[in-house]
């Protein structure tokens, strides 16, 4: 747990106790949010095996899988059987006394369990309760699983990525399980300022199928519109152009031009003044019909030159371009450092993992006293103990392996 209270980030939700049910990326990088504004995280694990994320490997550091290592810090491990009803019980037990619990079981399998959201507030009425889940809570697909590519392709996201021709590609970064994560955390962070107005607790409801459908919003309006289909534009964009990537003698340079004025910079900075006098170019609108054209005539004069000149040369004239980083470039970038997201993960003595802190500052400060990712039950005693269970009891359960 992030203890660091003279941080600001870290004293927002210092205090409040998180009751963790969730495993994989959606439900930890939700629950991992809140650990970095100061929450108390309890993650519930299943005994001997834990988060499935533990067996995603490799990649690893040293014999620790790296995908859970980014997904976990500032979290408690506390393993105890849910398909057993004295493991329930316990569960039950720490929601007393918990401001927040988030599940990612299947619509209804909490509730089978007791452990569903109006089962649980009559013991604690302030609760906010979360439930992640692949397609909702209602409809015809609600006990379905699903996974992050999987609703990339149900959604339409995976019909709008790479190049018109080629085989269909999801985007490798998990950005449905992530969102998925952050508008749950954002619901829960808005049901716990309601939770402390009026004492009563709330119920958030978030899901991948919701998530992906809310990040095509453009490509929703922009069909409604039109009645027409996407088209797959690989790093093009339709409504607007330049706006993509171009080959350069020794690599590739996004330019983003999303109006007239930055059009006209983009070509002063290439020594094609003359071009925005075209007809062809003269609007966006007449760039986007005449988009082939345009590429040709920018194209041609970026291969002659290295990205790292047509870079300096666009940022002198304050045209919005990128050079096409690959993650080692992207870490090692002077602006990456400065902002200071990467940040130091203390795993032991003298052992330190890099990891991507939370992309958000509160009056300038950003969470950087993260506690390592828990080994599998590492807290189960302590914390059982501290919910008031006699350590008899504590060690009864663990001999019959309810508790690990």
């Amino acid at each position: 747990m992030n203890t660091d209270t003279h941080n600001a980030m870290a004293r927002i939700l210092y205090g409040i106790r998180v009751i963790d049910l969730t495993q994989n990326v959606a439900g930890p990088y939700c629950s991992q949010i809140l650990g970095d504004m100061g929450a108390e995280i309890i993650k519930i694990e299943r005994p001997g095996t834990g988060d499935d994320t533990r067996a995603w490997t490799p990649p690893a550091w040293g014999d620790r899988s790296s995908t859970f290592l980014a997904l976990n810090r500032n979290k408690k491990s506390v393993c105890i059987d849910l398909d057993s009803p004295e493991g329930r019980d316990i569960v039950v037990h720490l929601a007393k006394d918990a401001d927040v619990l988030i599940h990612s079981l299947k619509p209804g399998s909490a509730e089978s369990r007791g452990l569903g959201y109006e089962q649980l507030k009559e013991a604690n009425p302030k609760l906010v309760y979360c439930a992640i889940s692949a397609f909702g809570q209602t409809g015809p697909m609600r006990a379905l699983p699903g996974y992050d590519p999987l609703m990339q392709a149900f959604t339409g996201i995976m019909s709008v990525i790479g190049n018109e021709g080629d085989a269909h590609s999801r985007v490798s970064v998990s950005l449905i399980d992530m969102g998925t994560g952050m508008w749950a955390a954002m619901g829960i962070i808005a049901a716990l300022r309601e939770a402390d107005r009026n004492g009563h607790g709330m119920r958030v409801d978030a899901s991948l199928l919701e998530t992906g459908v809310a990040w095509m919003t453009v490509f929703v309006a922009n069909h409604r519109a039109t009645g027409t289909l996407p088209k797959r534009m690989g790093s093009a964009m339709a409504m607007t152009a330049p706006y993509e990537l171009f080959a350069t003698s020794d690599g590739a340079v996004f330019i983003a031009a999303g109006n007239d004025r930055l059009f006209a910079q983009v070509c002063a900075a290439l020594d094609l003044e003359h071009v925005p006098r075209d007809e062809r170019f003269a609007t966006n609108s007449a760039r986007v019909g005449n988009r082939v054209a345009l590429r040709e005539v920018l194209e041609t004069r970026t291969k002659a030159l290295a990205a790292a000149e047509v870079v300096r040369r666009l940022q002198a004239r304050g045209a919005p371009c990128s050079p096409m980083n690959n993650v080692r470039q992207m870490l090692e970038h002077e602006q990456v450092e400065a902002v200071g997201i990467v940040q130091d993960l203390p795993l032991a003595p003298g052992d330190k993992h890099r990891v991507v802190g939370v992309p958000l500052r509160l009056d300038g400060d950003r969470t950087t006293d993260h506690a390592a990712p828990p080994l599998l039950g590492e807290h189960t005693i302590s914390v059982l103990e501290a919910a008031g269970i006699p350590l008899a009891r504590i060690e009864a359960l663990k001999a019959k392996r309810i508790i690990g």
